[in-house]
């Protein structure tokens, strides 16, 4: 296998940016931003399924 000099995988970026990321902002930084992407996100698959179900009960009850 071929060394490529000053070349790396998306993998190896990734991981080396999130490592930087971790160190200079600490846990509560991915806290943050994992409970900011919640309120941004919406519903998730079985919340939304579970309110499905209520809303079709509630017309077969008509």
């Amino acid at each position: 296998m071929e060394e490529k000099k000053g070349k790396m995988t998306v993998e190896e970026a990734g991981r080396r940016g999130g490592l930087k990321t971790s160190e200079t902002h600490g846990e509560e930084f991915y806290s943050e931003i994992g409970r900011k992407g919640g309120k941004i996100g919406g519903q998730r698959g079985g919340q939304r399924v579970r309110k499905l179900i209520q809303e079709g009960k509630e017309h077969e009850e008509e």
